[in-house]
């Protein structure tokens, strides 16, 4: 039976063996999926071990994303971009690396929410990994305005520079959380883990316009503080990133086993789970 396993540390939390198992069995794959332990400073050993024990292909969650891109000895165009990755192919004499955090962001928003992209005014909250992922994507999407805003206003600037040759038509810039005043948004996402020690990026208000969605990376039960605070200015709709966890899953899935599983009843049964607790 083929093996994979998602990799980190901690990982007793994660979700993906859950996931994983559930995609199997939807797509009747003969394969197993565990969850891998690897100590800090020892992600290069556990993962020779692993593939040398037969194993098929990891995903990769914190803190070894930047480490599995630089030992991947290829990359999708999406891990270029990201300059980190989120999971491994083996074959014999590869090691592919792939991101699809940003893909699966981008599935969840215009399939399970039913949120077109297209034309659409978008601030992308944060300047760190998350947004890396998200950016490609969600740039090809064709949205006409991407903005990145982050506390350290340099910071979304330069990476609005690095990817302003994949923008094509649509306005990307990048700035301060107070630039943004007066400005209105049909999509706002945030890209940072504030939500998971109950805080809010400083953003001001008014950011949403008619209609707008605003959706948090993180998730939990319930709402999260972010999703809180943007109804509470105007937002329109509100969702967390429990759906984009299970469409990036879906895509890794489909990179190794050449099938891509439905996420949606997985996800409905996924939330219902972790809201029943």
């Amino acid at each position: 039976m083929d093996r994979y396993a998602v990799i980190g540390n901690p990982i007793a939390h994660s979700k993906s063996p859950w996931i994983h198992a559930a995609f199997a069995r939807q797509t009747a794959q003969a394969m197993r999926y565990e969850a891998v332990l690897a100590p800090l400073d020892g992600f290069a050993d556990a993962l020779a071990r692993f593939r040398a024990e037969g194993g098929r292909g990891l995903n990769v969650t914190v803190p070894f994303k930047l480490e599995a891109f630089a030992l991947a000895t290829r990359c999708t165009a999406r891990a270029e971009a990201a300059g980190a990755v989120n999971t491994l192919a083996f074959t014999d004499d590869c090691i592919l690396g792939d991101n699809t955090d940003g893909a699966g962001l981008v599935r969840d928003l215009t399939v399970n929410l039913g949120c077109p992209l297209g034309g659409r005014r978008i601030l992308l909250v944060g300047a760190g990994g998350a947004t890396l992922g998200a950016l490609l994507p969600l740039l090809g999407q064709h949205p006409a305005v991407l903005t990145i805003a982050n506390r350290t206003s340099s910071k979304a600037a330069t990476l609005a520079q690095a990817f302003a040759p994949q923008a094509g038509d649509t306005r990307l810039g990048g700035c301060g959380f107070d630039a943004l005043a007066g400005q209105g948004f049909d999509l706002v996402i945030n890209a940072t883990s504030a939500s998971l020690a109950g805080e809010l990026p400083a953003l001001p208000p008014g950011l949403y316009a008619e209609g707008a969605l605003a959706y948090d990376m993180m998730y939990g039960r319930g709402r999260t503080v972010f999703m809180q605070a943007a109804l509470d200015d105007g937002a329109t709709r509100v969702a967390d990133g429990l759906g984009m966890l299970v469409e990036q899953a879906a895509e890794s899935f489909a990179l190794w086993r050449g099938v891509r599983p439905d996420g949606a009843p997985v996800l409905a049964e996924l939330r219902r789970l972790i809201e029943a607790g």
